[in-house]
């Protein structure tokens, strides 16, 4: 466990010695938001209550949004592009020779960056965003630190999905296509563009059963209290480990395919 405690935290220094890169992408962050605000505030102006979010949960929709894409990777790029890169240039191969397990490994790497993304970029939108507008946000403590565990476990589901975006180069070589195809599909159904909560009828039960709600809309809806008392949030969080454990079981198995895959390549 101390191994990869050291390989979080190495992921952590790693992103923090970025300074110029983290600004602009806070400023980035802030500018987007504002202009989704805006755009929802006329959005919810014509349809006041839609997807059941007044104005001011809708608003905290946005900012809180804001505040974890660049943790939960949801606009591409990654530990994911890495690992199609070395399993091209057949560095992987050092990978696996490490005294290490290789999806415990590019785990912690990516908590250990995720964790600095959340400080780096995702408090000052969120500061910026109450400053200009009136958001739903809430005094209970409770609710915050219920807030922060399905923001874990929602970046676990995000992990174990790129995990399986790179151990896809060992069969297709070349990730550039699925890759974006992952970043239109996340972007869509994590209810980036969205609150997946507007989608009626069958179409929005399907969208909010995908994996991907469990990375935005599940966290976003503790926070604002979407969920009703101890069991909807129980229920909540549940959805959200459910996927991960899941999804890191598919990796599992996936990443001892890719491994036999090597060996039998010579690798």
């Amino acid at each position: 466990m101390g191994l990869y405690l050291a390989v979080a935290a190495g992921g952590f220094r790693r992103y923090a010695t970025y300074g110029t890169a983290t600004a602009a992408g806070v400023f980035t962050n802030t500018v987007f938001g504002f202009i989704v605000a805006y755009t929802y505030m006329a959005l919810w102006d014509e349809r006041p209550g839609l997807g059941g979010y007044d104005q001011a949960e809708a608003l905290t929709f946005v900012w809180v949004s804001q505040s974890l894409l660049a943790a939960a990777s949801l606009l591409g790029g990654g530990f994911h592009e890495e690992i199609q890169e070395r399993v091209r240039t057949g560095d992987i191969a050092v990978d696996l020779y490490r005294p290490a397990d290789l999806q415990m490994w590019w785990l912690a790497a990516d908590m250990g960056r995720a964790a600095f993304q959340l400080l780096g970029r995702g408090v000052a939108p969120v500061l910026a965003g109450s400053l200009v507008f009136t958001l739903a946000l809430p005094a209970d403590p409770v609710r915050w630190a219920l807030f922060l565990v399905s923001v874990a476990l929602g970046l676990m589901v995000s992990f174990a999905v790129r995990y399986l975006l790179g151990l896809m180069a060992f069969w297709l070589m070349d990730g550039s296509g699925i890759n974006l195809m992952a970043t239109v599909v996340s972007i869509f159904f994590s209810g980036m563009l969205l609150p997946l909560s507007v989608f009626p009828g069958a179409f929005g039960e399907f969208v909010r059963a995908l994996p991907w709600s469990a990375i935005l809309q599940v966290p976003v809806d503790v926070l604002m209290g979407k969920h009703a008392g101890a069991g909807g949030v129980a229920q909540a969080l549940g959805f959200q480990a459910g996927w991960a454990l899941v999804l890191l079981g598919v990796g599992r198995l996936l990443q001892s395919a890719a491994t036999r895959k090597v060996v039998v390549q010579g690798g």
